[in-house]
């Protein structure tokens, strides 16, 4: 298992070397700063720049293998961020070229072959180093498809594909390597992770947090509560669960483990509040910015249509926990440790503005690139106002670089989404996938999703969010658009199982960031964590039956879908934990659970049909606990005599 999810080791060179490449990995942001918001440059041209840059920082700062130095940077390593700066100076010198020619027409040069077929290289490699060997191994298997596919018969064999073909298709268009993902990564999602790394870096993360504690901190359960609603703020500014985990877990996480909390539970509270932080407007991730791209869908209706969907998320989750507290007796965090709340406004309640600029900008009509401009500005603005906030030079120039080096396992995940979606379209496999899920499923809708769901939670595990959206959507939305299912309900479906693949055993990259902070078992964490976020795992189906949900339909219909959403997942948070007031017996668990799903998923008979099922388990529940407390009562009573008896004797 190892094998295919570890990553080469992450290198912190110091001394001259580690100034150098700090210089390089802020000079970087600083080009994709001008170039996505101020050049006009061919798109083409500036994929190509910008990858070629990320790999030179990919093979400084990403060993090889787990074990290799984390200091120093090897001979070959050296070679291939050589090369990459190499290939990037050919391809931005023949970018008219480029861009004229005639794909599968014009021939390629000895030289186009050459550089294609190094860059392809880097590129696995820089996969292989960032991702791991499980999606690397993905990869491979989809361009050794477009090579000799051909050799296959029955429904998935195609045409023959030459290596110049390939390489034409591949690396010379943005239907390959240099395509959507990158694109994405280039430019908006680049620019959200600048302003995720500002506004942390300036307090806001600190802010959240202090907000979090004053809310829910003192009520039972309350660092729990504290770690759901700081690392759903914070996660959805830094759009990376793993991330989000290490950020705000390592307060978090030790918090509930003091206040009594088992290890593992506080972990995969922590793993699933994190987690959703990528559903959550206005920043989604980069895997959102791939579906406006992917889809044509504007980003501003994307986020619009999230919103209910992300809050009812986090809904069981926070229900849970307080249940949770509520059977274990556990308190609140105590008033004296947390701030007032005119403290926490006076040290950052500016960083308000910064989200509320990025949200008008959005609604406005500004593209996704200006949005984070001038998030990011607003931020440089606000931070000026307190001495303790503010941003010296010093601290701006750590951002910069700091955001190029999160960018690189970004940049190499959604090269390998490139890879993929260019074997996909060149071969036609995405229209023969959909034939195989048809012969499995028929035309049954719900078959057909349960069937997306695992393909895309399964193409997930152990890939970057952006990588499992990309590949999931391209095989499986055209099953989708066969049976008529709305393009953006069909793509966010898509969306929320991608982004649960980081909590979804066994491979759960965000439980293993938390196991490591917890010391619990990473395993136990993930199953722990798919417990507690079950919201998200039924949720998808929800807005694919009732588009309402998604904002779409009348006032009426909308406010009934929500209302049905919030009972219903209440109640299945009360039958997977198992206590309402008490402990819940089997049987009303189950009724709770039935009624819960029903009337989430149900119209109007269906609904009256789940809340007669709910008030059955409710008085079941009432008069199994009555019973209890009768029979407990006339077993004290009963000791009382027979104490007294013995007494008398």
């Amino acid at each position: 298992m190892n094998f295919f999810f570890s990553t080469g080791a992450r290198r912190r060179p110091d001394g001259w070397l580690g100034k150098i490449i700090k210089a390089y990995a802020a000079a970087t942001s600083a080009w994709v700063i001008y170039a996505a918001a101020f050049s006009r440059e061919d798109a083409l041209t500036l994929i190509m720049t910008f990858f070629a840059l990320m790999l030179v920082l990919t093979f400084l700062l990403i060993g090889p293998s787990p074990d290799s130095d984390k200091k120093r940077v090897s001979l070959p390593d050296w070679l291939f961020a050589g090369l990459s700066i190499l290939t990037g100076a050919y391809f931005v010198s023949q970018a008219d070229m480029i861009a004229q020619r005639i794909t599968l027409l014009d021939p390629l040069s000895t030289y186009d072959v050459a550089f294609a077929s190094i860059i392809l290289f880097l590129a696995i490699e820089a996969v292989r180093r960032t991702v791991g060997m499980g999606l690397t191994a993905i990869v491979i298997v989809f361009l050794a498809y477009n090579l000799f596919g051909d050799r296959l018969g029955g429904v998935l064999g195609h045409g023959e594909i030459s290596y110049e073909h390939f390489l034409d298709i591949t690396v010379f268009t943005t239907d390959g390597l240099f395509g959507v993902p990158l694109r994405v990564a280039a430019t908006y999602a680049f620019l959200f992770v600048l302003f995720g790394t500002a506004l942390s870096k300036a307090g806001g993360a600190q802010f959240f947090y202090d907000l979090a504690a004053y809310l829910t901190g003192q009520t039972p359960g309350g660092p729990a509560k504290i770690a759901v609603i700081s690392s759903g703020l914070y996660g959805t500014i830094s759009g990376s669960p793993t991330s989000d985990v290490v950020t705000t877990g390592s307060v978090t996480i030790p918090m509930m483990k003091k206040m009594g909390y088992r290890g593992t539970f506080a972990a995969a509270v922590e793993v699933a509040s994190s987690t959703g932080g990528s559903l959550l407007p206005p920043v989604m991730g980069a895997a959102a910015f791939i579906m406006a791209e992917y889809t044509g869908i504007d980003y501003v209706d994307i986020a619009i249509a999230a919103v209910i969907p992300a809050l009812l998320y986090y809904l069981p989750i926070y229900v849970q926990v307080h249940l949770r507290a509520k059977k274990e007796g556990l308190a609140g965090v105590d008033r004296s440790q947390i701030p007032s709340l005119k403290e926490i406004f006076r040290e950052g309640g500016l960083f308000f503005i910064p989200l509320i600029v990025i949200s008008w900008a959005l609604l406005d009509g500004y593209t996704p690139t200006y949005s984070a401009v001038y998030g990011v500005t607003a931020v440089l603005v606000v931070s000026m106002f307190r001495k303790s906030t503010r941003l010296s030079p010093f601290a701006l120039y750590d951002i910069l670089s700091e955001t190029s080096i999160r960018m690189v396992a970004v940049a190499g995940a959604c090269a390998a989404a490139g890879l993929v979606i260019g074997g996909i379209t060149m071969t036609g496999l995405a229209s023969k996938f959909s034939t195989v899920v048809f012969l499995i499923s028929g035309t049954n809708i719900l078959f057909s999703l349960v069937i997306a769901a695992l393909l895309t939670t399964l193409l997930g595990m152990g890939m970057p969010t952006p990588s499992a959206y990309i590949l999931a959507a391209v095989l499986i939305s055209p099953v989708m658009h066969s049976l008529g299912i709305d393009q953006m309900a069909g793509h966010l479906f898509i969306l929320y199982f991608a982004v649960m693949s980081a909590l979804t055993p066994p491979v759960a990259v965000a439980a293993y960031a938390a196991s490591a902070i917890a010391d619990e078992n990473p395993l136990a964490i993930a199953a722990q964590s798919v417990k507690i976020a079950i919201g998200a795992f039924l949720i998808p189906f929800a807005f694919i039956s009732n588009p309402a949900l998604l904002l779409e339909g009348s006032v009426w219909e909308i406010g009934f879908a929500i209302a049905n959403a919030i009972v219903g997942l209440v109640f299945i948070a009360v039958a997977v934990e198992g206590y309402l007031d008490a402990a819940v017996t089997r049987i009303p668990r189950l009724l709770f659970f039935a009624g819960g799903t029903m009337i989430l998923f149900g119209g109007y008979l269906v609904s009256a049909i789940a809340v007669a099922c709910l008030v059955a388990a409710y008085a079941w529940h009432r008069y199994v606990n009555a019973s209890g407390e009768q029979t407990a009562t006339a077993a004290v009573a009963a000791r009382t005599v027979l104490g007294s008896a013995e007494k008398d004797r």
